[in-house]
């Protein structure tokens, strides 16, 4: 960036002061938070994570420096346009699963089978039956928490809280419940995958290989031992 147009002292300055303004917010709303999933501790990390990259991207026009943090921020996310104080929500949850031992799926879904006498047919002789019956059983949040004992393997997982101006009719969206979200009505989301386990993997082995070409650059700086000197 030219001279022309890097910023001043004082517009990095108050990004600063933003910074700091959206760390309170975000601790404020941390601390009054009334559950795992409140949109308000959401709504202040976004806005922690867009000071933080003001700031970041002002850091280093003006001075060539840069931040010690990354926030990760959801700029694929459309904004929110739904609206200010909905009525009705809708909650929206995937949950993938790998089967990983089908023998052990198979044999849970035989137990119940045989604890419940309403089971009038074998459903559990195949994997798709066994799946039936096990989620027929077991309420999903139970599944997710005992899935090794299933036999299943955990995947990727999300879970979307968006807003209507209106409660649903009964049955109105029953024959394709998932064809008419509205992304820009997306209250808020929280999302699970591996793939950030890895990047953090990532991180960490970049860490201690920049740890250990600097312990190669100094141990290259010391003087020779000179095993004569006294």
């Amino acid at each position: 960036m030219s001279d022309a147009v890097q910023p001043t002292a004082a517009e990095v300055r108050a990004a600063a002061e933003a910074v700091k303004t959206a760390l309170d917010r975000h601790l404020a709303a941390v601390e009054r938070r009334s559950g795992e999933d409140d949109p308000g501790v959401y709504e202040a990390f976004n806005e922690l994570a867009a000071a933080a990259e003001v700031y970041d991207e002002l850091l280093y026009d003006r001075y060539d420096e840069v931040t010690p943090f990354e926030i990760p921020g959801a700029d694929d996310t459309p904004p929110y346009t739904g609206p200010e104080e909905p009525n009705a929500l809708s909650v929206l949850i995937r949950r993938d699963y790998a089967v990983a031992e089908p023998q052990r799926l198979l044999a849970q879904a035989q137990r119940v089978e045989a604890a419940d006498d309403a089971v009038a047919t074998e459903a559990s002789g195949t994997v798709h039956g066994a799946l039936g019956v096990l989620f027929g059983e077991f309420e999903p949040d139970e599944i997710a928490s005992r899935h090794k004992e299933f036999g299943l393997e955990e995947g990727d997982s999300t879970l979307w809280v968006t807003a209507a101006d209106e409660p649903a009719d009964p049955g109105e969206w029953l024959e394709a419940p998932f064809e008419q979200v509205d992304v820009e009505r997306v209250v808020c989301r929280f999302d699970v995958s591996a793939v950030f386990d890895d990047d953090l993997d990532d991180d960490l082995e970049d860490d201690v290989d920049d740890e250990a070409d600097g312990a190669d650059l100094e141990d290259e700086d010391l003087e020779p031992l000179d095993v004569d000197r006294r």
